[in-house]
């Protein structure tokens, strides 16, 4: 590896650090992100807060690999001991907010791509995409941006795996459930409680098991996680309200399990999103048998992430641990940034390159 794309990729970091970039508001590190490229002679496009750009000989006849990571970050934790903002060196470690979730990934992904850009003999193209609200899920970053991208193959995530294999994610939907009753006064026999209308229900969700289960992600998980009934202690509730985090695997697509909740409870159930998917890639597929080559281990994915809303194969893979995203004191080894550039390289060279 070229020590300059390690050296550029550190400082590309240390840079985006110390610029605040929440979600939404990630307008001082796309302009930071965009000059760096444009200083490499790379022709970026933009789309609020989203960069992307394409290989130098970009040829359309050709299949093209996404690379995709993001350059927004949660709100720092109040545990901080540093500056979230000021990139700090200490004990072989870069310190910073985004640093490990997902800067390193970020920056190491920008650099694979700048090794690629000027070659003319691949088998691909390459398109990297610098994309927002991430983790906010939002709708304008890549969700926003894929269609400008066209046909793309397939896709390599950057989040923090410590550069081992992601091949299985789960999705997310949160369903808003209501339990319908009667009013009535709490000293008399009238009225049809809510609350106990909700249950048998409430049950269910504890209970029951879907009979498909994935490989890599085991079972699907649904937890009830807030519940809402009455307005005061003398007045049976004619509502009780309650709201289902369900962890899916891709054993099925969402809209099955949606299906099936319904078949089985009683309450009323309104999904706010079937957007964050869960996706796979098959273990043949040239870039997860590139991996396993390179002594990466496989392996499901608990968290959500922009993979969730790419309908094509993906890989998630990055530097950094998971672990310690959204932590205090986040962080992210120098060792780790070094290896993710090299192994980016080494896991597309045999796939783009044959």
């Amino acid at each position: 590896m070229n020590n300059t794309l390690y050296q550029d990729a550190l400082s590309l970091l240390q840079q985006l650090i110390s610029i605040q970039s929440f979600s939404r508001e990630e307008a001082g590190t796309a302009k930071a992100i965009a000059q760096f490229l444009q200083a490499r002679g790379v022709e970026i496009h933009r789309k609020e807060h989203n960069l992307w750009a394409f290989n130098k000989h970009y040829n359309p006849a050709l299949p093209t690999v996404l690379l995709n990571s993001h350059h927004d970050t949660v709100k720092p934790h109040p545990s901080w001991t540093f500056d979230p903002f000021t990139p700090t060196v200490q004990d072989g470690k870069l310190i910073g907010l985004g640093s490990n979730d997902a800067g390193g990934c970020l920056v190491s992904l920008i650099a694979t791509f700048l090794h690629f850009y000027e070659r003319k003999d691949l088998a691909y193209n390459l398109v990297l995409a610098a994309t927002a609200e991430e983790e906010i899920s939002g709708r304008n970053g890549i969700e926003m941006v894929y269609p400008e991208l066209g046909a793309v193959e397939f896709a390599i995530v950057g989040e923090p795996t410590q550069m081992h294999l992601a091949v299985a994610e789960k999705g997310l939907m949160v369903l808003d459930c209501v339990a319908h009753g009667q009013g009535g006064h709490a000293a008399r026999e009238e009225g049809v409680n809510a609350i106990y209308e909700a249950l048998p229900d409430l049950e269910w969700f504890c209970t029951f098991r879907f009979p498909k289960e994935s490989s890599f992600l085991g079972p699907i998980k649904m937890s009830v996680t807030i519940i809402q009934a009455g307005s005061q202690h003398n007045v049976v509730p004619d509502q009780c309200k309650f709201t289902v985090d369900v962890r899916m695997t891709d054993a099925y697509q969402p809209e099955e399990v949606l299906s099936i909740i319904r078949e089985h409870v009683k309450s009323e159930v309104t999904p706010r999103s079937t957007r964050l998917r869960p996706s796979s890639i098959d273990r043949e597929h040239p870039i997860v048998q590139s991996g396993i080559k390179l002594g990466r281990n496989l392996y499901g994915s608990p968290t959500t992430s922009d993979q969730a809303l790419l309908n094509i194969p993906s890989l998630k893979i990055g530097p950094g641990d998971s672990a310690r995203s959204h932590t205090a004191d986040e962080f992210i080894y120098l060792s780790e940034l070094e290896e993710g550039i090299a192994l980016y390289i080494q896991l597309l060279t045999p796939v783009i390159t044959a």
